[in-house]
């Protein structure tokens, strides 16, 4: 039985700590409260920058409303295009900050703690700005209420087989959940915010969002309690969100999208993409607030994990998505799959996305890839390009060849649907760089939870 022990013992040594230095209770808080009370030229820069650009998009979002969706590139066939790649790709990005959030939480992961307060906040931004583009794509974004159901002198309800109230249940469900589960993790850091405030006026305002927390036995038992729920509630959101973002396609009789492979693909997807963003974001953050004792080599290397193992599933989809095309025996499947997608006008971007989806996770089995910032956000960068070709091509090149030849058109993108697509990077950053700004984005509560918890922990074990 011996053997066994030092085997696995030998295996804990070898990872990194997930918590390095163990600073005082009173040393963490004032590192991680830093931010928040000291702004610098950088942010300010960056901040100007990201604000011009959100307001840019603002822009062209009035031209479409006040225009028409005309100004895009959508035509006949190809109805769907930037507008719906945005939407998925965005929705997909806002799972990753649920996952590590809510389902590590339930799990009792350690490694969670010091990344999950900015992934459930990377959340919130992307689910905000996937939402936008149903709007916009009705064409009279003034009667988006009408895909709710809501109680009407007329009894006018919703068409519950269209694929909007579905988008829009999935999404007002996901961002509600998602919201309440960030802000009730956020009172008891929002609190020590407040009683270490430098001005009056901080003080008074980190107090009204901290609702009279005061750290009290019971305060930290209704807490859990609600967190816990909460945490439960978000966590089939993970599975169902993205599960109703594949109805949309795989409820049409399209090739390419009549297959009931998409949920778990698209889930695998979204969840991948998100720790690619959750990389792009913490290497930065790591290194601009110099947090190395915070979000350590054991943050990265778990995360890199978790999208090499999602990663790994989606190429798997590939290759399944390709075999039941030839074995199905469709003739119309097959073009779309095997003539269309792989030598048609959009081959390019099918052929780019193959090649790093099937690199990329391959190469994080390499302990030092994996453990290396600058290698993990050179990846990330790659993956998030590559899920949104993923999307477009997905959404294009089954739209875009009809079953008659007559009907066959080539889409091409506007400078409008670029202007869009590259504003809402700018609006993403602007609504970060203001929670870096403003929130603490590390969990103070948290961490210092586990830094007691690997005390006790080292403690017995020195005793054993």
């Amino acid at each position: 039985m011996s053997a066994p022990r030092s085997a696995a013992s030998s295996r804990a040594m070898e990872e990194p700590p997930v918590l390095l230095a163990r600073p005082s209770d009173d040393e963490l808080t004032r590192r991680l409260l830093r931010p928040i009370w000291v702004g610098g030229p950088v942010w300010r820069i960056l901040f100007l920058v990201t604000g011009l650009g959100s307001a840019t998009m603002l822009l062209f979002v009035l031209y479409t409303v006040v225009a028409g969706i005309g100004v895009w590139g959508n035509d006949i066939p190809v109805g769907w295009a930037y507008g719906i790649t945005n939407f998925v790709w965005w929705i997909g990005i806002g799972h990753a900050g649920t996952f590590i959030s809510a389902i590590l939480l339930l799990l009792e992961q350690p490694w969670r703690t010091s990344i999950n307060r900015f992934a459930e906040a990377m959340t919130l931004f992307a689910v905000m700005l996937a939402g936008m583009f149903p709007v916009l794509h009705l064409g009279r974004p003034w009667f988006a209420y009408w895909i709710f159901p809501y109680p009407a002198t007329m009894d006018v309800w919703p068409q519950f087989r269209s694929a909007l109230p579905w988008d829009a249940a999935a999404i007002a469900t996901y961002f509600t959940v998602s919201f309440l589960f960030w802000y009730v993790g956020l009172i008891p850091d929002l609190a020590t915010a407040r009683d270490c405030a430098p001005t009056p006026a901080k003080r008074r305002l980190y107090g009204l969002f901290a609702l009279g927390w005061r750290g009290s036995s019971t305060h930290w038992s209704h807490y859990r309690l609600a967190y816990g729920l909460l945490a439960a509630l978000a966590t089939p959101l993970v599975i169902s969100v993205h599960s109703i973002v594949s109805a949309d396609f795989a409820t049409a009789q399209l090739p390419g999208w009549h297959s009931t492979i998409f949920p778990p693909y698209f889930v695998a997807g979204a969840i991948y993409s998100g720790f690619a963003m959750v990389i792009t974001l913490m290497v930065p953050i790591r290194r601009i607030f110099r947090l190395h004792e915070v979000i350590t080599t054991r943050h990265l290397d778990a995360v890199a994990k978790m999208t090499m193992a999602t990663g790994l599933i989606v190429a798997y989809a590939y290759v399944v998505e390709y075999f039941l095309a030839w074995y199905g025996g469709d003739p119309f499947e097959h073009y779309v799959f095997y003539a269309e997608r792989l030598a048609g006008p959009y081959a390019w971007a099918v052929w780019t996305v193959f090649a790093i989806n099937f690199a990329v996770p391959n190469l994080l089995w390499v302990r030092r890839i994996r453990r290396s910032a600058l290698a993990l956000f050179f990846l990330s960068i790659l993956i998030n390009v590559a899920m949104w070709l993923e999307r477009f091509f997905l959404i294009v090149t089954s739209l875009q060849r009809d079953f008659l030849p007559s009907s066959w058109g080539l889409f091409r993108p506007s400078y409008i649907d670029g202007a869009i697509l590259t504003g809402t990077l700018f609006t993403f950053a602007f609504l970060f760089l203001l929670f870096l700004r403003f929130v603490p984005f590390v969990p103070i509560a948290e961490v210092k939870e586990l830094r007691h918890e690997l005390e006790v922990a080292e403690g017995r074990a020195g005793r054993g």
